[in-house]
């Protein structure tokens, strides 16, 4: 199972921009894709780091985005078969969502968590422009730091 993940991985990498925007995507909804290696990949074969980046972090966006629009749209059955996401979860985060409001986007990249996170602020009807604004920034923080640890990993050797 892993050996075809990392398959598909690299199977994406070959499609370049494209690839990593697709593995991107997918990475911020439920299907458990790691986007970072694709953008390694690239990184490794002198891809351009800007346009790396700008990709990823769209890609990213967007899929995270639509984590928040299926929540907004609220309809549990849909969420729980697909996302396997729990109402009860979603509805823990209820104080957070209260108290942090847009701010929590931030954490959307999280793995386990931002899933559940996204989906929350569409539920609860969280200012999508904050939500927006603070899930590009924690999207872009999250591979310029991933890209600093591919760069200081390649110094390596």
């Amino acid at each position: 199972m892993r050996r075809g993940l990392n398959l598909g991985m690299e199977a994406l990498a070959e499609w370049g921009y494209i690839g990593l925007f697709i593995a991107s995507f997918l990475a911020a909804t439920i299907i458990p894709l790691s986007s970072e290696i694709v953008l390694s990949i690239l990184i490794a074969n002198n891809y351009d780091l800007s346009l790396s980046l700008v990709v990823a972090s769209l890609g990213n966006w967007f899929g995270g985005l639509s984590s928040y629009a299926i929540g907004r749209l609220g309809n549990w059955n849909f969420i729980e078969k697909y996302f396997r996401v729990d109402k009860n979860k979603i509805l823990q985060l209820k104080n957070r969502v209260d108290r942090y409001g847009g701010l929590l986007a931030l954490l959307s990249w999280t793995p386990v968590f931002g899933d559940p996170i996204a989906i929350a602020l569409g539920f609860f009807r969280t200012n999508f422009y904050l939500v927006s604004i603070y899930m590009l920034v924690g999207k872009v923080f999250r591979y310029v730091v991933w890209a600093a640890i591919t760069y200081w990993g390649i110094s390596l050797f």
